[in-house]
This record gives structure tokens, sequence and C-alpha cells, in this order.
């Protein structure tokens, strides 16, 4: 890198202020840019020179970020706008905006390029900024290869899987195919970790969820997340996860097209487990969207890691129809202390209309018996304002939760997250959508979910912040939380719950956000 120009600047810029407003402060995650990192190793294994500049781990203002950009002389700039959780593709868009139109200020004549889940999704909207001149579609691996082989600017109309603009008009190429099960150890090889920034040990910079650290701020770092797997099978209508693996540029198509999941081997993936115990990473998430699904490749694992004796704390997601309890054990002799459960709605009904009926008849309440029964932790994830949602089933949701009373909850208004089938669904219907990338996010203050069939979007966000407020300050909660993981958690719970949301939707005042980023306005109209 010394000896030539660096090839590739993988950017995760930084758009947590306008996502998480107060909560950004102490109580959200920040995680290792996954995605930045994989490509990062990948284009490294092809000779490529690379580096990472993680904005917001270093919650680096738009000039310094800018600056340390210029130092380093890219040939090529590439935002990678994916987040903590998939579906927060669009939100991260705002700070890649921001971030970008910066930096073409600075330098115009620089490439920048941008690859994630709502690039795919709407990549011609994403080439309507001026500050992008590139996008990559789907997860953009041999697209970016072949891009760094070229001389990114004569050739572009031959390289198959990006768009770009030709005389100033945007376009797609042919698409690209994506890495096959059988491609994955060799072409996504592993994480690049000696790139990511520290204080002072590494991955120091990282924290983990509040939850996950069971409500302890000193064990929140370091800590590191990392796919064993990537897709999902299933094609719910409220999702768009698996738009990264697009490989069709017709209009209209959804995440719901491509229900694809490829996995690492279980050898491989133990030495990226060795390598993180090396650096002294205990806390791990596990981001598959479906660990707790094929056996094949989450059981040798979990035995390998047994066997390794590595004191990791982990979690990973499943299904509440996919949890196979005679497992359990093996998932916490492996160090997995939490199970992420997507209940989603408590109605019968609901869940198999969003689920494309894939979703298996199930004793929810049993499931989590056997889950807790085991020692495991549960946060159970709930979504409020699905299409035939009416106050009564949100009510039934919100009574399944406290009636479960699992040790964490998530809850979401539902959004048409472009990329899902929701969001056509939506525009077909003429459903108001947000005008902005800060619209999408469940937790910003201009957040904008959909209206149901029966009740307005106002209604919608109102229930899922009210119930978000019942649910951390009730007695039977709190007395859990101590209970488990003593006073002092308790008290770090309800200094969370103390935190009150602002929403535009609902007439509240804007945040003070001081010298925070502007919400980007999308491009087009949704």
């Amino acid at each position: 890198m010394k000896d030539r120009q660096l090839d590739v600047l993988f950017i995760n810029s930084d758009s947590s202020v306008q996502a998480y407003q107060e909560l950004s402060k102490d109580f959200s995650a920040i995680e290792p840019p996954t995605w930045a990192l994989l490509l990062a190793q990948s284009c490294r294994a092809k000779g490529f020179g690379v580096a990472i500049l993680d904005c917001c781990a270093e919650r680096l203002p738009l000039e310094k970020a800018v600056q340390r950009i210029s130092g380093l002389r890219p040939r090529l700039v590439c935002f990678v706008v994916y987040g903590q959780n998939p579906n927060s593709g669009t939100t991260n868009m705002i700070g890649a905006v921001s971030l970008a139109t910066a930096l073409k200020a600075e330098h115009p004549d620089w490439p920048t390029c941008v690859v994630g889940s709502h690039a795919s999704a709407l990549p011609l909207e994403v080439l309507g900024f001026p500050c992008f001149d590139l996008v990559l579609l789907n997860e953009g691996v041999y697209a970016l290869h072949n891009l760094l082989r070229s001389d990114l600017k004569d050739d572009l109309a031959r390289i198959q899987g990006i768009g770009h603009k030709a005389e100033g008009v945007p376009g797609l190429n042919a698409p690209e195919k994506v890495v096959s099960q059988d491609r994955m150890d060799v072409d996504l090889p592993g994480y690049a970790w000696d790139l990511l920034p520290y204080r002072s040990k590494p991955l120091d910079l990282y924290r983990a969820h509040f939850w996950h650290a069971e409500f302890n701020h000193h064990l929140r770092t370091p800590f590191a997340a990392l796919y064993t797997s990537l897709g999902c099978r299933f094609r719910c209508d409220f999702c768009m996860i698996n738009i990264v693996n697009r490989v069709d540029n017709a209009e209209g198509v959804s995440a719901a097209n491509s229900p694809n999941m490829r996995f690492w081997s279980p050898t491989f993936m133990l030495r990226e487990f060795d390598k993180l115990a090396a650096l002294g990473v205990q806390t791990v998430r596990l981001s598959d969207e479906m660990f707790f699904l094929n056996k094949r490749f989450f059981e040798p694992l979990l035995r390998g890691l047994v066997e390794r004796g590595h004191k990791f704390r982990m979690w990973a997601y499943s299904r509440v129809d996919t949890v196979q309890p005679h497992y359990l054990e093996l998932f916490k002799s492996a160090g997995i202390g939490w199970l992420a459960l997507g209940v989603e709605a408590a109605n019968q009904q609901i869940r198999q209309e969003v689920s494309k009926g894939s979703f298996k008849e199930i004793n929810i309440r049993q499931v989590v018996k056997n889950v807790q029964e085991h020692g495991l932790e549960i946060i159970s994830n709930y979504i409020f304002g699905f299409p035939d949602d009416t106050l009564g089933t949100m009510q039934q949701t919100l009574d399944l939760a406290t009636e479960l009373n699992t040790a964490m909850a998530n809850m979401y208004p539902c959004q048409a997250l472009p990329g899902s089938p929701l969001y056509y669904v939506a525009r077909q219907n003429g459903w108001k959508l947000p005008d902005s990338y800060a619209g999408y996010a469940f937790l910003s203050y201009e957040s904008q979910p959909l209206p149901t069939k029966h009740c307005p979007a106002a209604d919608v966000l109102r229930f899922r912040d009210e119930a978000w407020r019942r649910y951390f300050s009730r007695p039977e909660y709190l007395d859990l939380v101590q209970t488990k993981f003593g006073a002092e958690q308790r008290a770090n719970v309800e200094a969370m719950a103390r935190i009150k949301l602002r929403r535009k939707l609902l007439g509240d005042p804007p945040p003070g956000l001081g010298t925070a980023l502007e919400s980007s306005t999308l491009k087009t109209c949704c």
C-alpha cells in the first residue's frame, strides 16, 4: 500500500443520531461494519490495496472524515451501506449521502460508489444523487473485483453488476451473479479485522447491544459481529434482507424473488472465531438471519466451539417456529446465551398473511418456556401495524409480550422498506411512504410507518411508543431484570426507559441534533 495508490477505501458512514435520537449516546449498539470487512478481505485476497474508514465507530464529523479520505487518496471510494439490522440499510443512506456530498465538493473527480441493501433495491434512485458515480448491485463481490481491474472510467459499460452514468444519465449494466455456495470460503474469505480502528485494543470502539451485555455497560466492549451464513429462505412481506441476492434488473423485483441461503463451511468459520478469541473478544453477535435453521452447518460449528473452550457471550436469531428444543443445550454450551425470537404478531392470521403462509402453527408460550428452561434468555421481536392490524390485534400483540415477559423485547412500527414486497404493495395502493431516509428508521424523529387498513400511521406509531413505555416500566419486568442481572442493571434499564423519542408525526418539536447531519431527502417520489 505504501508503494502504490490505495485501490479502494470502504466507508461506513454515521447515521446514528438521526436513527436512534437520544438512545444513540449510551444505549444503541455500535457494530463492526461486517460487509465492509467481508468486501475488504475479498478484495485484499485478489491483490488489491484496501482500507476501511469507520466514521460511526470513530464518531467523525464531516470535515474530519473528508480530511481522512483526502489523505488516503484512494482510486475508488466505496460507501458500504448496510447497518446493525439489515433492514436499516435505507436509514444509513442518511450519513452516506451527506458524507459523499461533502467529499464530492472537495474532490469532484474522485469516483464514488455505493453497495448495500438500499442500492440493490433502488439503484437508479441512488444514482440520481450527484455525489454517487456508481452502484454495485446485489452483494457486489464480483462486480467490485472487476471494477477495480478497470480504469474506473472508459470501460464501465462492459462490467456486469454495476450501475453508472453515461453522459449524466443513470443506467444499469447486465446483472452479475452472487457468490455461490461452493465458492463462499474462497471468494468471501473472512473478515479484515485488522483494518478496524481501535482505542487501546482491537474492537474496543464497538459496543454490544445493551441487553446482550445483560444491561451492564462494562461488558459491552470489545465486541464483534459476524455471519456464518448469508440470506434467508423465507419470503416475508415486511422484509428486504434477500434483496442483496438480486440477479434481475427488472422493475418491481423484491427480496421475495431471491430467497437464497449460502453458508461458509464450519471449519472455515471456526478459524474466524479463533481469530476473535486471539484478539480478546468475548462478546459476539451471530448476525445470520436464520442461524437456528440448518443443522448441517450450525451443529458442527457449535460443537467445534465447545471443543475449543472459547468463552464467548453470543446471541443468535431464530423464528419462533424454527427453534429445535433438542439443540438448546448445545447452543448454551457453545456460549449462545440469548435467542432473538421473531414472534412478530400475536394473531396467527396476521402472521400467516405477512409471511406468505410460511409460519407454522406453533405454541409460542411453549417455545419460550423451552428456551428459558435451557438457561437461554430471549429478546422477542414484535411488529405493530401490519396491513390487517387493528388497534385490537395490536393490543393482542402487546398483551402477549407482557405475558411472556422476556428479558428483552424489540417493538417496531411496520415500515414498507425499499426492497420488501410490502414496499411495492404500498406503492401500488398509493399508501403514504416516507420522503426522507430518516422516515424509514424505526426510532427516528421522522419515522413514517405504514397505515393499516384500519388505523392511520400516527395511531400505529403512537401505539408502538406507548407499548414500549409500558413494557419497560412494568414492575414485573423490572423485578425480572433485577432478579436475573442485579439492581444496577435494573437502574440502567430504568434510565433507558426514561428516554422519550420525539416524533414529527405525533406533533413533537424536533430534537436538538446540534451539528448532526441532516436527514437526506429521497431523490424520487416513492
